[in-house]
């Protein structure tokens, strides 16, 4: 179900008309429901209350969107991102999935768990399980696909998985402008940290999401000894040498009891 709004948009919508033409709410809800292809408010809040999460988060999409999907283990993020994929192409939509941590069997094996028939979608859907993926490797992939096109990257971190790619800020920025640019979705899994505490904050923030990378991120903190390497008392040994061979030579005194007299 696609509203052309969120439900409390079009409550919003049906009270402004009501006061505009002075008419019963209910009647004003009803030509709101009627606007989005009901008959009846009834049935339009019917439809809504069956709606997944997935469902209703897609209908809050729209091309050029980058959604972040983060959670522990085992609580559900690929599914629902597999949810958004089918949701995606019943609207006509294509969508592809880019994992290292899936088979193209595994995948097609979740569809069935949600209740999907993957082959009502063999002209829509893709999987993408190559080694090199990347932003570049995306947007390559992703170069023709049609306007609405929905892709989901399984996972976040998976991006900054090889060192010879640049750094996952800069990859996240070209993809929200090639997304942007293509009028595509791109629905980044993530992983959380486990020091995520829900007893704390019912739902994770950006500071929870697991950094790539741990031992880069550790060496950005450079830590500095008190004692300097073997190599620096070299080189100042070095530099304390060439300084005293440059001073000029003073004379010596003539002898103790020459200063005496002096």
């Amino acid at each position: 179900m696609k509203l052309s709004a969120p439900i409390h948009q079009l409550k919003r919508k049906a009270r402004r008309l009501a006061r505009q033409q002075d008419i019963p709410l209910h009647r004003a809800l009803d030509h709101a429901a009627r606007d989005e292809g009901f008959a009846a408010w009834s049935l339009l809040a019917a439809k809504a209350a069956e709606a997944t999460p997935a469902a209703r988060l897609f209908d809050r999409l729209a091309p050029g969107d980058l959604v972040l999907i983060g959670a522990r283990p085992g609580q559900g993020k690929t599914l629902m991102s597999l949810q958004l994929s089918a949701d995606a192409m019943k609207a006509g939509h294509h969508s592809v999935f880019f994992t290292l941590e899936y088979t193209e069997k595994d995948v097609f094996d979740r569809f069935r768990a949600i209740g999907i028939d993957s082959t009502e979608f063999s002209d829509l859907f893709c999987f993408d399980g190559s080694d090199s993926i990347s932003a570049d490797h995306i947007m390559r992939k992703l170069a023709g696909a049609p306007r609405g096109t929905l892709a989901v990257v399984d996972y976040l971190q998976l991006l900054d998985r090889r060192r010879d790619h640049p750094d996952l800020l800069t990859q996240v920025r070209a993809l929200k402008t090639f997304a942007h640019d293509r009028g595509l979705i791109i629905v980044f899994i993530s992983q959380i940290d486990r020091s995520y505490d829900p007893a704390i904050k019912p739902c994770p923030e950006l500071s929870d999401v697991r950094l790539p990378n741990p031992l880069a991120s550790a060496c950005s903190t450079r830590r500095v000894s008190s004692t300097p390497a073997p190599s620096v008392f070299r080189r100042r040994r070095e530099r304390r040498a060439r300084r005293a061979s440059r001073r000029p030579q003073r004379s010596a005194p003539s002898s103790p009891s020459s200063n005496r007299r002096r």
